[in-house]
């Protein structure tokens, strides 16, 4: 690797290659900045093309009732009162912009017989407010996002890993990175930058993402350059995951199984949803479904695999191949199981980080100057449950925000801050990790998932959280004699040690916040504090002290405003026409 890095200069560099970072860097061209994407994965491969529901916006074209203060009340509802009230109004009433937008740019999405946008239900929706092209929604977004910044000759620098935002006094002035084909390092030199890097569910031992994805390094660089992070505790698990084969664990069995009339049944053949919702059954909620899916198998009711049994061969076969095509292509694939004869063997799988970078509503910027975040790598608009279909949603319209105002920052300066220093700090630090040693980061990545999955995952409890803590540091331990030697066949070595000193940190703050939320609350479940506590309608907030460690504080949660406290309801819906959350 040569010691001489390259140098790329722009207004505002772009963390990240999904649908927030493209939006955002399509904003930072239109306010008339000059604009550099860079991403670890191919372009039109990020996390969000795996997006199926659709995304949210109350456009009224189907339910014509529907109205933004509906969508605001919905979101805090489901985020049992820990999502910030002004990002979530600020995200309500900007969503139909943003559908606006993404049909400019060639997004197709399901229409009416008359041509309007077809909107359907999701759960916890009290109206159809759901756009959605068929099961792939956030692959029509992005690809059309994708198509535009080709249009705007926007660059996007494809398989460069990000190690260290680049930060002197407080402010912010790029990034360093490499290729992780080649190993060539750049300098990325830019006023602004608009941190879109992903959540951290890849922590866990099941998981909805791919490999070397969603690993907390977005959380780690922000964490590092100064920000602050807020809720790493809420995680949300998605009741039904692949569990077999081994490669594959974790894939999701979407909900629309269950949707279209799926049974769960446990090792005993017991239809044990009548215990956890009598009234909903398999038709309940994301958080209620999972925890029970989770009770079954802990207590030693689940199949060989460690999972419950999803069954829809009640159905005919025409009726699946038509309605779970994906479903039954998948399963005969990754183990040649014909669903429609045989139940899959399923498990809940960490699907959403709720947590993130801490940011101001209205600019997206951290509390690092010139460093903007937008997409799940944010806090702020989720709280304890995610209402389904609003992470697409967030990712254009914050993407949208961070990108204009990163421009107008860049726009305001009267000078480019640079530091030699810190960057030779940057370059130092990547040098340090390459060397001989007796470790290797996927085993060590895989404890890691184990503990998470063990001690900090559906149910948590103080003494498994404090046992999370000590393996966690165990691990850190053997990662400081990783074995990293880049060759001729890539640094993807230096990448998963990059991943994984990343996990690391985004896994303790994860686990400091659940001992700190002494209380269960939507996807947050304490066996030894099973009720909900009104004291702890709080953001606990994670930041690093001056010698590196994290330390981790709370912040009341702003009230509702009180135009909209009359929106807020106890209502239960309906759930017959909706898709599940």
């Amino acid at each position: 690797m040569s010691k001489q890095p390259r140098t790329h200069v722009s207004n505002v560099l772009v963390i990240g290659s999904g649908g927030a970072g493209m939006r955002a860097a399509i904003a930072a061209h239109d306010a008339g900045s000059d604009v550099v994407i860079v991403g670890k994965r191919l372009p039109r491969d990020a996390h969000t093309v795996l997006a199926a529901g659709g995304i949210n916006a109350a456009l009224g074209t189907v339910d014509p009732e529907d109205t933004w203060e509906q969508h605001f009340a919905d979101t805090v509802q489901e985020g049992y009162f820990l999502s910030d009230p002004k990002t979530v109004e600020l995200m309500v009433k900007n969503a139909p912009r943003a559908i606006d937008e993404l049909v400019e740019y060639g997004a197709e999405f399901a229409r009416t017989g008359d041509g309007k946008l077809d909107q359907r239900y999701f759960g916890a929706h009290k109206y159809r407010r759901t756009c959605y092209a068929g099961d792939y929604t956030g692959r029509a977004m992005l690809y059309a996002l994708a198509d535009r910044v080709d249009e705007l000759n926007i660059p996007i620098h494809e398989m460069r890993y990000v190690t260290q935002i680049l930060v002197d006094d407080g402010v912010c002035f790029g990034a360093l990175a490499f290729d992780i084909n080649t190993g060539e390092r750049t300098v990325y030199l830019a006023d602004a930058v608009v941190l879109a890097a992903g959540g951290h569910t890849r922590l866990w031992r099941r998981s909805s993402s791919r490999r070397d994805e969603n690993t907390g390094d977005g959380m780690y660089l922000a964490l590092k350059a100064g920000a602050e992070l807020a809720d790493m505790e809420l995680v949300q698990f998605h009741p039904t995951g692949m569990v077999a084969p081994e490669s594959l664990a974790g894939t999701l069995v979407t909900e629309a199984v269950r949707g279209e009339g799926g049974r769960l049944f446990n090792a005993d053949g017991e239809r044990y949803m009548e215990r956890y919702d009598s009234e909903r059954l398999e038709l309940s909620t994301r958080d209620r479904v999972a925890l029970a899916n989770y009770t079954e198998i802990q207590e030693g009711r689940g199949g060989p695999n460690g999972g419950v049994f999803l069954d829809i061969s009640h159905q005919d076969k025409d009726f699946i191949l038509e309605k779970l095509p994906r479903m039954y292509r998948q399963f005969m694939e990754a183990q040649m199981l014909d669903i429609s004869e045989s139940p899959m063997e399923v498990a809940p799988t960490a699907h959403y980080s709720m947590g993130g970078v801490v940011v101001d509503p209205e600019t997206h910027e951290t509390s690092v100057t010139g460093l903007y975040a937008a997409g799940e790598v944010t806090s702020g608009l989720h709280g304890a449950n995610r209402l389904g279909g609003n992470s697409l949603a967030e990712t254009v319209v914050f993407g949208r925000f961070a990108g204009e105002h990163a421009a107008e920052y860049s726009w305001s300066l009267s000078a480019q801050h640079r530091s030699q220093e810190a960057i030779q700090a940057a370059l130092d630090d990547l040098d340090s990790l390459i060397k001989p040693g007796n470790e290797m980061a996927r085993p060590l990545q895989r404890a890691l998932r184990n503990n998470m999955w063990e001690n900090c995952g559906v149910v948590r409890h103080e003494d498994k959280l404090y046992v999370a803590l000590d393996i966690i540091t165990a691990i850190r331990e053997a990662s400081e004699n990783l074995d990293v030697r880049p060759s001729s066949e890539g640094y993807q070595d230096l990448a998963l040690a990059l991943d994984l000193r990343s996990s690391l940190m985004s896994a303790e703050a994860s686990v400091l916040g659940a001992i700190e939320r002494r209380e269960s609350r939507g996807a947050h479940n304490r066996s030894d504090y099973p009720e909900t506590n009104p004291a702890l309608r709080v953001n606990f907030i994670t930041q690093l002290n001056d010698d590196g460690k994290l330390f981790v504080t709370r912040r009341t949660v702003e009230p509702i405003p009180t135009q909209l406290q009359r929106w807020i309801n106890d209502e239960q819906l309906e759930v017959e026409g909706r898709l599940l959350e």
